[in-house]
């Protein structure tokens, strides 16, 4: 386009000059009486009209690129809009799941928080994690998940938050707490065995003395 446009310019300034030129020399031809004054007779060479055409030309090429730009960065913007359009609709399927997993788990009658004498149980809530740990591809837990917090939602943990990311429950009976987020108390995956949380393990360690 730069370069056409460049090429235009040329042509329409040496087009000008060609014009100015030959108005002189008829203006002089009149003035001597060797062209009659005829306004019908008076036209411009064939030369300086072949320049003219040439630059009606490279307009026009530069009008047809110009569209075809045009066209080329619409399709590529219609595009973009339906990639975002499904991107949007996958986050939002996303944020519903994780929305449901929470509360799923978080549902006093599911096997999650239920049975909290059997072992198996246990097992089970170690090692479970929520919908929203899952959308987080393996980064660290984390609360920016765009959704709206009940203010009755319980909460958990030292930290006194609520149900997110990976948690685990102490094997104390009687632990006060129960849930505690992995980052909370150190840990980066399931351990094996019963797993006490630091209070119930301190409590252990001096009965067991």
């Amino acid at each position: 386009m730069r370069d056409l446009d460049k090429s235009l310019q040329e042509s329409q300034h040496q087009n000008e000059l060609h014009c100015e030129q030959e108005i002189e020399d008829i203006k002089r031809g009149v003035q001597s009486g060797n062209i009659a004054p005829d306004t019908s007779l008076i036209r411009f060479s064939d030369d300086a009209l072949d320049e003219q055409k040439h630059c009606i030309r490279i307009a026009d090429e530069k009008v047809a690129l110009a569209t075809q730009a045009y066209d080329l960065v619409d399709a590529h913007v219609q595009q973009l809009d339906q990639y975002m359009k499904r991107l949007d609709e996958e986050l939002r399927r996303e944020k519903d799941l994780a929305s449901a997993g929470a509360v799923a788990a978080l549902n006093p009658g599911t096997n999650v928080k239920s049975g909290r004498g059997s072992e198996s149980s246990k097992g089970g809530r170690k090692k479970t994690r929520s919908a929203a740990a899952v959308a987080a591809a393996g980064n660290a837990p984390s609360m920016d998940l765009d959704l709206p917090v009940d203010p009755n939602e319980p909460t958990y943990c030292y930290c006194n938050q609520i149900f997110f990311g990976e948690m685990i429950a102490c094997d104390n009976p009687d632990c006060k707490i129960e849930w505690f987020h992995y980052g909370c108390v150190g840990l980066k995956e399931p351990p094996k065995g019963k797993w006490y949380c630091p209070d119930c393990a301190s409590i252990k360690r001096r009965k067991g003395k």
